[in-house]
């Protein structure tokens, strides 16, 4: 099924969906590298009006990858909700922007109709979209999950305490654990990647967190964020493990680039589910994503990096997540070459994920060959926070000094809270504020050295 449209006198021809997608991707350097951006930006601009015009119930009966060749295809098809797609079934993809922007669009409403999108609908919505839309729309999405506490809330914001060291140094992790936990970091998980990816590492790492954690009754969760054939391994050795992670995406190609395919999901969230660690629910996943992934495997079947990306949050709903975050600017210049592509794409990724009912957080963050600086990750950051994000992660002092790359410091999360008047999660804020951390009337945080706190004793 080809698609045209003309502009300015001149007509342009796309050849199926799959081509229309790409073509009406806003530009950047990975679909470039694919051969499959569009070539000037007339062309962009004439697929995207033909693009709003395409009836959303195309995509259901449209496979961008073969059903029989893809997994996530059969994942996708299998589980459509086709009674909450209902009211939209005669919409236009122009249509659904429309709606998503008006008042009907409430956060219930959005809800209910999360099971009714597929990917491929909220990626082609998305490219008809400016910034300002997809953080009006965001903004309204609500995804509240639950372990040890309450990620999600209206008027929170959630935070990854991330205390990487290049040699697994445990003081250095308790001393960066203790950095961050001052600046009220932390609700949503501390979690490490290990510079040393073993079952062995994996259990000592886990049973330090986990003693901090219980020494001082801190609400949250933790993660070492290794491979998930290891949690299996550590559970099996009866490891302290709150949340399983793994880095997906969206093809079965590029999953079992990562070593991983559903049915090793599968185990690993029902073993978890099994050891009813959480206090308050039972969201015991934790995935990450990134625009390029599928393509740097040369597993992205043709599609465009923003469509192939929406696909893994298929892959997370399916298993009913704590957390989900973009690790928008980490895979390099090759697929988001500078700043604008990258704040672009973590909107991009936010918005896709909340509609399809995915809690989604951002790793605002770029490597240090792309056109990009810290500038440019306090515009994302900021945006990000008008729109709702669920969650973002702080490194000490914006300098991850195991994965060498730059993210956003834990004071940076802090002001963008001040800034914003958003606040931890509850359960979280309430033990801040019981180690005399934390001033709930004014919602900030108290000014005080380490060594005049109870926690001084994390490092010991």
């Amino acid at each position: 099924m080809g698609f045209q449209y003309s502009l300015g006198g001149e007509r342009y021809v796309f050849d199926d969906l799959k081509a229309l997608m790409a073509a009406a991707s806003p530009l950047r350097s990975g679909d470039e590298l694919a051969g499959l951006s569009a070539t000037s930006d007339a062309q962009r601009i004439a697929a995207r009006y033909a693009l709003a015009d395409v009836p959303l119930d195309l995509f259901v009966r449209t496979e961008l990858i073969p059903y029989e060749a893809d997994d996530v295809t059969r994942l996708i098809m299998d589980t459509h909700d086709t009674a909450a797609f209902a009211p939209f079934a005669s919409m236009t993809v122009g249509d659904l922007r429309d709606w998503l922007l008006s008042h009907e669009a409430t956060p219930a409403a959005l809800t209910a109709a999360a099971p009714g999108f597929t990917p491929e609908m909220a990626a082609a919505v998305s490219k008809i979209m400016r910034n300002q839309d997809l953080m009006s729309a965001a903004r309204k999405m609500r995804v509240v999950t639950r372990f040890r506490n309450t990620i999600g809330l209206e008027g929170c914001l959630a935070s990854r305490l991330q205390p990487n060291h290049p040699t697994d140094d445990l003081k250095g992790i308790a001393a960066s654990t203790l950095d961050g936990l001052l600046y009220g970091m932390g609700d949503a998980v501390i979690g490490i990647n290990p510079a040393t990816d073993s079952v062995a590492n994996g259990l000592a790492l886990l049973d330090m967190l986990d003693h901090a954690r219980r020494r001082y009754d801190i609400p949250t969760q933790t993660c070492v964020l290794t491979h998930v054939t290891n949690t299996l391994e550590i559970m099996n050795k009866g490891g302290a493990v709150d949340l399983v992670f793994q880095s997906i995406a969206g093809t079965q190609k590029a999953n079992e680039g990562f070593g991983v395919t559903l049915g090793i999901l599968k185990e690993a969230h029902e073993a978890a589910l099994s050891l009813k660690r959480g206090t308050v629910g039972d969201n015991v996943m934790y995935f990450e994503t990134g625009q390029g992934a599928a393509l740097s495997a040369e597993a992205h079947h043709g599609l465009d990096q923003q469509t192939v990306e929406a696909r893994a949050y298929a892959v997370a709903r399916a298993f009913r997540p704590l957390l989900v975050n973009t690790v928008v600017g980490f895979i390099g210049p090759e697929y988001l070459y500078d700043g604008k592509q990258i704040i672009r794409a973590g909107l991009e990724d936010h918005f896709c994920a909340k509609l399809l009912g995915v809690p989604m957080g951002c790793d605002a963050c770029y490597t240090n060959h792309a056109e990009a600086d810290q500038d440019d990750m306090d515009n994302l950051m900021v945006l990000l926070g008008a729109a709702g994000i669920t969650f973002l992660i702080g490194v000490p002092g914006a300098d991850d000094i195991m994965l060498n790359y730059q993210s956003l410091s834990f004071h940076d999360i802090l002001t963008l809270r001040s800034m914003l008047n958003l606040r931890p999660a509850p359960e979280f804020a309430a033990w801040l504020e019981q180690m005399g951390l934390f001033d709930a009337h004014s919602g900030r945080m108290r000014e005080l050295a380490p060594h005049q706190t109870r926690l001084a004793q994390l490092v010991g």
